[in-house]
């Protein structure tokens, strides 16, 4: 019998699909560069706040604050987690991403002059309203990839606009470096605060909720874009429905207690938590370790740094290829998913635990381990990250702004929890505790994912319509 997923791809591939860079593409490349913006701000303190611990300002940042400043960002960010996944379902997911990423480039050029002003405590203030302002990121993505691209592209455009994270990560720790080593610590706030409200500005007159408010758009003179016939039935084609039934679907009741209720969104909640862990202790403290355990300086901090989240970047488009012909041949959706997840979760747990059994003064073997462990990550793209959109196509951006909202906890708690057990930066012993317990909860995160995830819609995603148009639903 034909599985599911391949039914839907028979179903799909009976519309041709239009050649070249169609209006589907912009839009995914406009969230690449914005994802990528929101990481570069995100993560330019990771770097800058060893320089403000070392600076002579009698504000600086001393190492007993550095965790929480580093974990302030979350506190914002986790609050308007569901609020933001809501307003972009209710109101328009191109409004909240846009107003946010410029509120957060606002913020971000006010850090220096909070930290001269304040110290510790007004920077931890602008990086929560930060956190605020960029809370609605993942939620308005998904909510458009869930408007704009077919399953038979979803792993690859879905992987590849969220590959914007590790090019924001590449290009960060070494912009930051060089700026740092340069202009100063102050100029990397004002470089990439910059950069998000430029990004902001070019968003507002090219970005659209969906194709159907693309084709009912006003021209605005030169800056009017156009959607081919022909792609706009191969969106609606793949998507199981026509554009004409977006306004009615949107009507539908957010179904809170079936949310809440379902085994698989909880599986894909737990791989959520598990891989916001080492993701984010790798992210807010791998310059920490480079400067204190490896011994490298600010530019070769911030080049190095970089290493694993550019491979990490340069496997995005081979695995999320994979993902999309192993169901092309028959490979179920959910089973592709756990494949993926696994590499990106035990992958990286094989590699921290590795890395605690490196001789010490082994330099490049420690790098070499650490970039393996970040690479390997890549998997999640094409596991628990795009399954949101699996489970409930019509509820995407609100099923990722819950599991974020408890991912984003775990955020807050891995620089907290990291800066309690690494009392001293220079004992590589402490670290080797570090690794082992994050190693450990990748392992656990994946396999409860492995064991109740699923792979296709929920019926709970369409409660008013049941078995619409061919879909199949299952609990």
């Amino acid at each position: 019998m034909m599985t599911t997923n391949v039914k839907n791809m028979v179903i799909e591939e009976k519309i041709k699909k239009p050649g070249g860079f169609g209006a589907r593409h912009l839009q995914c490349l406009l969230l690449f560069l914005g994802i990528t913006i929101a990481y570069t701000n995100r993560l330019c303190l990771s770097l800058a706040i060893v320089a403000m611990k070392d600076s002579t300002n009698n504000n600086r940042v001393d190492s007993e604050h550095a965790g929480i400043v580093l974990s302030s960002f979350f506190w914002g960010y986790t609050v308007m987690q569901i609020p933001s996944g809501y307003l972009a379902r209710e109101w328009s997911a191109k409004q909240v991403l846009g107003w946010g990423l410029l509120i957060n480039g606002l913020l971000s050029l006010l850090v220096p002059l909070a930290n001269d002003q304040g110290g510790w405590a007004a920077t931890c203030a602008c990086r929560v309203i930060m956190g605020l302002s960029q809370a609605c990121l993942l939620p308005c993505v998904h909510t458009f990839l869930s408007k704009w691209v077919p399953p038979s592209e979803r792993s690859r455009l879905g992987s590849i606009t969220y590959a914007g994270a590790q090019f924001g990560t590449a290009i960060s720790y070494p912009i930051s470096g060089v700026l740092i080593q340069y202009a100063g610590w102050r100029s990397v706030f004002y470089f990439f605060g910059a950069a998000a409200i430029i990004w902001s500005s070019v968003f507002f007159i090219f970005g659209y909720d969906s194709p159907i408010l693309l084709t009912q758009s006003p021209s605005i003179a030169c800056c009017r874009l156009k959607i081919s016939s022909a792609e706009k039935r191969f969106i609606e084609g793949g998507l199981g429905q026509s554009q004409e039934d977006v306004s009615e679907k949107a009507n539908i009741k957010t179904p809170w207690m079936s949310i809440l209720t379902s085994v698989p969104f909880w599986a894909l909640a737990i791989a959520h938590c598990g891989q916001n862990w080492g993701f984010w202790m790798l992210l807010t403290e791998l310059p920490t370790y480079m400067a204190s355990i490896l011994k490298f300086n600010f530019k070769e901090n911030g080049l190095i740094s970089a290493l694993p989240y550019i491979a990490m970047l340069l496997l995005t488009v081979p695995v999320s290829w994979l993902s999309d012909w192993s169901q092309k041949k028959g490979l179920s959706r959910g089973l592709a998913r756990k494949i993926s997840n696994s590499v990106g979760h035990w992958g990286p747990g094989l590699a921290l635990l590795g890395l605690a059994f490196v001789p010490e003064g082994h330099k490049t073997l420690s790098v070499a381990i650490l970039i393996v462990a970040v690479g390997l990550n890549v998997g999640t793209l094409c596991g628990f990250q795009i399954n949101h959109i699996d489970l409930s196509p019509n509820f995407a951006g609100v099923l990722m702004s819950i599991t974020n909202c408890l991912a984003s906890v775990v955020a807050i708690l891995a620089p907290l929890i990291v800066s309690l057990i690494v009392t001293n930066e220079n004992d590589v012993l402490q670290w080797h505790t570090v690794f082992y317990i994050s190693a450990a909860i990748y392992f656990i995160g994946n396999l409860i994912f492995v064991l109740f995830g699923k792979g296709e819609i929920q019926e709970w995603d369409d409660p008013n319509h049941g078995n619409k148009n061919g879909q199949i639903y299952s609990q």
